[in-house]
């Protein structure tokens, strides 16, 4: 079994992944302060239990990674994946700061499209993989450099984001982080993206992150779930099944076997689109229902 969970936390990013075997990852950073002990807490407990713990860092705007400094002085951070950029910004916070020193020191591990290490993709006698791909950035293409060089500029940084896929026992998730739709257009014909079970809206599922109809029609994801962002900027995803974090609250996927069975902080909401295999609630959430994957 391994669990997938969502964070709700307004408007920011913050995800787990306690995987099936013994690493565990964090993506991105958003604490709010009257959640934050709380998050903390969990996280720390999830991590103290497993030999191997990474935190992958999307990009570097302060709704990724708020917190982070806060973050590190609870859990040490001694694995931080990012892309390899110069990001600058006019207004430097603390958790900026931690970012770029943590970009920057001897904890980094570049990802960029293909890229292998132990234990995100690689196993040993040791341990297993934790089943992450990174699919993007090819560190080579002209609208990836191009990004970059914004970001090195004190500009957006929304587009030096990475694609990260998690294939677990149950399915597979992909993260996007803050690409923006006109981006993916214009990558959209060198990227080759899998099947995918599900798919985190980029930009917090607002219309200026929308994920193009031809990489929609290749992953063909069969829930994507809708960030935080204020209902009149969001993309709501027509044809596709949908979570829509504003109303769900936290989202935990529980994956095991042929089933992912999806768990929501918010006791009131409901979708139609699953199986109810009359689970009881469970992770500290109530159960929303199940995905059949095979």
């Amino acid at each position: 079994m391994s669990v997938v969970k969502s964070f709700s936390v307004g408007n920011g990013d913050m995800f787990y992944v306690d995987h099936n075997s013994d690493n565990f990852t964090i993506i991105d950073c958003c604490l709010p302060e009257d959640v934050a002990d709380s998050i903390i807490t969990e996280v720390k407990a999830k991590q103290r239990a497993k030999g191997i713990s990474r935190f992958i860092s999307s990009h570097p705007d302060e709704d990724h990674l708020s917190g982070l400094e806060l973050l590190d002085q609870h859990l040490s951070i001694v694995n931080f994946y990012c892309v390899k950029n110069s990001a600058t910004k006019d207004d430097e916070t603390d958790d900026f700061k931690k970012y770029c020193e943590l970009r920057d020191s001897d904890k980094a591990f570049y990802i960029h499209k293909g890229c292998t290490r132990k234990w995100m993709n690689l196993e040993d006698e040791t341990r297993k993989t934790s089943g992450i791909t990174i699919h993007w950035p090819d560190t080579t293409n002209q609208e990836f450099k191009s990004a970059l060089e914004d970001a090195a500029d004190g500009l957006s940084p929304n587009n030096i984001s990475p694609i990260i896929e998690y294939a677990g026992p149950a399915g597979n998730f992909i993260w996007m982080g803050d690409l923006e739709t006109e981006f993916m257009e214009n990558i959209a014909d060198v990227l080759s993206l899998p099947r995918t079970t599900v798919l985190f809206a980029p930009h917090h599922g607002r219309d200026s992150g929308k994920v193009p109809a031809e990489l929609l029609e290749e992953m063909d994801p069969k829930i994507i779930v809708i960030g935080e962002s204020p209902s009149a900027h969001l993309n709501y995803y027509a044809g596709y099944d949908t979570i829509t974090q504003n109303s769900a609250g936290d989202i935990i996927f529980d994956c095991e076997d042929d089933y992912i069975d999806i768990y929501v902080s918010n006791k009131s909401y409901s979708v139609t689109f699953l199986v109810n295999r009359k689970l009881a609630n469970n992770h500290g959430a109530y159960y929303l229902g199940s995905l059949k994957v095979s």
